[in-house]
This record gives structure tokens, C-alpha cells and sequence, in this order.
């Protein structure tokens, strides 16, 4: 679990060194990365694992060559998000979907899977998520600070949707920089 969120902070901070390099800064990403994201979770603030944070990265990959301008075509996406407080972390894919409304603010939303260290049964301070695997579906609101930076709020939801026994599911509220090459 820890290598995704440690990957992401890698290749963060060696991001603006490396666009500058090849030419990318401003420009619609020539390489298989379109943004980088790091953050800080509140962890499922109603759940027996309140009061814990989150860490969290996350890597969305270029359009298709063609499909760059269209807003209706996602990104993948790859992240995670590591509990400061041992409590569950998890690695989740996907497809990201993000719509401009203005030149500088911008809504989200992403569909996905994840795996987890958490609990499938209930016990004190743990939730039951019940699966393994889960279901993720999270929303955005962002704002760009310039060509490069931007901002975001973000709600997740994980939940294996009723298909195992027990679903506690967990909501994360968090704040995300991301780095846009």
C-alpha cells in the first residue's frame, strides 16, 4: 500500500524539473502523464475510524492523442490513500471525468475500483467494509491557480455496493494539489 502514495510524492517532486526539461510546461502533455496529485484526507469522519488522516496521491494519464480536447472522454487514473493513524488505507483505479465551467474553476468526478487493508468484519475502531475489492466513486471541485497548479476539494465513497455480507463503506473528505503538465 505505501508504494503508491511514496511513487506519486517521487515523481511530484521531480515533475516540474522534468517538464522544464522536455518542453512541457503549458503545453497539452506530450508523455503518458497528464497530472500529478498529492493531499490530506479527513478519514470517514462518521465512521468507528473517525479522527484519522489520509495521504493521499494520485496519477490521471494523458487522452488519447485525438480525444485531448474532449471533455466527455476520461482519464485513467491510479492513487492511493496511506491512514496516518493505522487505521484502513487503500489503492484504487479508474476513469476520471473533468468538465471546465469557468477558465479557472472545474467540477469532477471519477468511477472506479479499490483494494484495501481493512476490516471485513466489525470490530472496535474498525469499520466492516466486508470486500477485499470495493467500488470508488468520488467527486471535485477545483480551482487552477495558473497553467500548471490547481486546487481541489474531494468526497469519496468506497462501498462493495451490498455484494458481501457486512458494508460499512468509507467516506473521505480531503484537499488535493495537483500539477499539470
Amino acid at each position: 500500500m505505501k508504494q503508491v502514495p511514496l511513487l506519486a510524492l517521487l515523481l511530484h517532486a521531480t515533475s516540474p524539473v522534468l517538464a522544464a526539461d522536455i518542453g512541457l510546461r503549458g503545453a497539452a502533455p506530450a508523455g503518458p502523464i497528464s497530472e500529478l496529485r498529492l493531499g490530506l484526507g479527513a478519514h470517514d469522519p462518521w465512521s468507528p475510524e473517525s479522527g484519522t488522516a489520509d495521504l493521499r496521491g494520485e496519477i490521471l494519464f494523458s487522452k488519447p492523442g485525438s480525444m485531448a480536447e474532449t471533455s466527455l472522454i476520461p482519464r485513467l487514473h491510479l492513487g492511493g490513500a496511506l491512514n496516518t493513524g493505522g487505521k484502513t488505507s487503500h489503492a484504487y483505479a479508474g476513469v476520471t471525468w473533468t468538465l471546465d465551467v469557468t477558465q479557472k474553476i472545474f467540477v469532477e468526478a471519477s468511477l472506479g475500483g479499490a483494494i484495501h487493508n481493512g476490516e471485513a468484519a466489525a470490530r472496535p475502531g474498525r469499520s466492516a467494509l466486508g470486500c477485499p475489492a470495493l467500488f470508488r466513486e468520488a467527486l471535485g471541485v477545483g480551482y487552477r491557480i495558473d497553467a500548471n497548479w490547481s486546487v481541489m476539494g474531494t468526497f469519496e465513497h468506497l462501498s462493495n455496493s451490498g455484494l458481501c455480507r457486512k458494508n460499512r463503506g468509507l467516506t473521505n473528505l480531503g484537499v488535493m494539489l495537483g500539477y499539470r503538465f
